[in-house]
């Protein structure tokens, strides 16, 4: 082993005094060694410099967003009750009108579409008016349903548009909701025209 830690620095007056400050108060035990033959060691380096507290950032704050208003259910409107106006209809005299849309016409043909998805109760009611006028009958009834029971049912709605295609209109002479005995807003009354 190296003699070298026997070599004694030499102490500083300063090192000294904190020595000393240290050391005050403190009780000397049997197996002391004297401070003279303590060995003396260099001051332990200069620990690094304690990072700056980092500043926390403000978050800006901003007021919560208000809550959106309440989710109104608003109804589907009820479509519009095709109305038979004789006046308009070309060939459609007075009396005819009133028995037509008090359900007091025999009924040639009825056509249920319950249960029909919008894509096949379409194509069915085109076979259906066309078949008819074919055939020549006059007054059918085309069932749609009332839908949810509310009056919002898809083919309740559709069918009245439907019918009022140039395709099926061209052979239509007028459409009304039947009466109550007949399915009233849930069927249609529709009477073809007469083939010449």
């Amino acid at each position: 082993m190296s003699d070298d830690w026997r070599r004694r620095r030499v102490v500083t007056a300063e090192e000294a005094e904190l020595w000393r400050q240290a050391m005050r108060g403190t009780k000397v035990f049997a197996h002391h060694v004297p401070a003279e033959a303590a060995p003396v060691l260099s001051p332990p380096p200069p620990s690094p410099p304690l990072p700056a507290k980092k500043k926390r950032l403000a978050i800006p704050t901003t007021p919560l967003a208000a809550e959106p208003p309440p989710r109104t259910i608003v109804p589907v409107s009820r479509p519009a009750v095709p109305t038979l106006d004789y006046r308009r209809s070309p060939g459609l005299d007075k009396s005819t009108a009133g028995r037509f849309t008090k359900g007091a016409m025999a009924i040639d043909a009825v056509l249920d579409l319950h249960g029909l998805t919008q894509p096949v109760a379409h194509a069915a009611l085109g076979r259906f008016i066309t078949g008819s006028a074919d055939l020549g009958r006059r007054c059918l009834l085309v069932v749609t349903g009332k839908g949810n029971g509310q009056g919002t049912g898809v083919l309740r709605a559709e069918v009245p548009r439907w019918l009022n295609e140039p395709g099926l209109r061209a052979q239509i002479l007028a459409f009304t909701y039947a009466q109550p005995k007949d399915g009233g807003s849930g069927a249609l009354y529709v009477l073809l025209k007469r083939r010449r």
